[in-house]
């Protein structure tokens, strides 16, 4: 008789059953509310992150426009400086060269004057006097000499300019260039979009190159080469105006020298004596400021001292807590205060004593300075006293003719009367 075949295994409930299908339901609907979830949350990151992406391409971009026109104004103001700067370098060689004719010049006249010296010198016996002509010819020869002088000193002043010039101008020029090359590449970067075939991940793109200088550097470097090239300008000008004034100086050049080294010398007494006023102000006020300084540094020992004194109490605190028997040995609110207590005075102590220290490196400071003071006031009253005697020595300039006593030559019969320069100084 045939038998009926069961096969092995393990035999659920219905129940069972019915719990398993709705368990795959409730995780199936789970699955789809994460999933929802999830689609939602990358959805809103994807708007989010692609705004942000844009907003800042936007600010980079932006930042990038207001660069160049910085640098594209920086360019200009340069280019406009190299461009006054060779006029100037131009301006300065034509007065250099005029200098130079002048002084080539002054050869012929010294040649000339020598000449008719020499000529005289052939002169005998009686006839062998030193009369005015004499005594012309010889203030021409140190009048031209003088006059070389000062134009070779003028064509050298000139030809050091020159060469401040170029070298400023160097700066300039390699400045420009800078800037030049720089807004290529910025403009260059202005190009890049996502779809440039040029583009590609960089190895560390965001470190910060060897050389880099702050943004404040760049803009005083440009300002300070602009500043230089301008002021080299402005001492170019005012030395072609010296150079013209000195070819065209005349014989007036001994007084006007003179006027203008006594109004020099009353106006740098009148200088040093208001510096001098202001070094004794200084000196009072520093004084003041160290007896003040002194006091503060003897409130702050005191101040150690009472911490210091507080620091001992607080350590005897612990120290004698620490013989507590047994159980009583704890760690009570108590001995967190001290210790806390302790922290806190070290602190102040230390704190008080680098404030001790600043003082008293501020009251050095202030004895070095009180002693650079009255050095200086010493070095300006010497100089103003060697500026008195100088006031003094140069009255000797001015002979009045009333006190002019002449000398009677004894063989010629003749009267030393004062020379014609004499009677005009008087």
């Amino acid at each position: 008789m045939a038998s009926l075949s069961v096969k092995p295994g393990q035999r659920f409930t219905l129940p069972d059953w019915q719990n398993n299908s709705l368990l795959i339901s409730a995780d199936a609907e789970q699955q789809r509310y994460n999933s929802h979830q999830v689609r939602q949350e990358g959805r809103a990151l994807r708007n989010e992150t692609g705004n942000q992406a844009k907003w800042d391409e936007h600010n980079s971009r932006t930042r990038l426009k207001d660069r160049i026109n910085t640098v594209d104004r920086w360019r200009e103001a340069l280019a406009r400086c190299l461009t006054d700067i060779d006029l100037e370098i131009e301006a300065l060689t034509k007065v250099k060269e005029t200098a130079e004719n002048a002084l080539q010049a002054k050869n012929l006249c010294l040649d000339v004057a020598i000449e008719c010296l020499t000529f005289r010198e052939s002169r005998r016996d009686i006839d062998v006097v030193r009369d005015p002509v004499e005594e012309e010819l010889l203030k021409e020869v140190k009048v031209i000499e003088k006059t070389k002088k000062e134009l070779q000193q003028r064509v050298d002043d000139a030809f050091k300019q020159l060469c401040l010039l170029k070298e400023a101008r160097q700066q300039l020029s390699s400045d420009h260039q800078h800037k030049v090359e720089t807004l290529e590449l910025d403009r260059q970067c202005m190009s890049f979009n996502p779809t440039s075939g040029n583009i590609s991940f960089k190895v560390n793109p965001t470190r910060i190159p060897y050389g880099t200088t702050a943004l404040h550097e760049w803009e005083l470097n440009s300002q300070r080469n602009k500043e230089r090239a301008e002021a080299e300008m402005k001492a170019s000008v005012d030395l072609r105006g010296a150079i013209t004034l000195s070819i065209a100086q005349t014989e007036n050049e001994l007084d006007a020298q003179r006027i203008a080294t006594e109004f020099a010398l009353r106006k740098r007494m009148r200088d040093m004596e208001g510096a001098l006023s202001e070094l004794r102000w200084q000196e009072q006020n520093t004084l003041e400021e160290i007896a003040e300084m002194e006091e503060e540094i003897r409130q702050l020992e005191e101040d150690i001292q009472k911490r210091t004194l507080d620091l001992k109490v607080a350590h005897t605190r612990l120290e004698t807590r620490t013989y507590r028997p047994h159980i009583e040995l704890c760690r009570d609110q108590a001995q967190y205060g001290l210790t806390d207590e302790v922290q806190q005075l070290e602190g102040t102590i230390r704190a008080l004593q680098q404030k001790r220290t600043e003082s008293q490196d501020a009251l050095d400071a202030l004895y070095r300075q009180l002693h650079r003071i009255r050095t200086d006031i010493g070095y300006k009253t010497n100089s103003l006293q060697l500026d008195n005697k100088c006031m003094d020595t140069r009255k000797k300039l001015v002979v009045p003719v009333e006190k002019f006593e002449p000398e009677v030559d004894a063989v010629n019969r003749t009267r030393n009367l004062p020379r014609k320069s004499q009677l005009e100084l008087a």
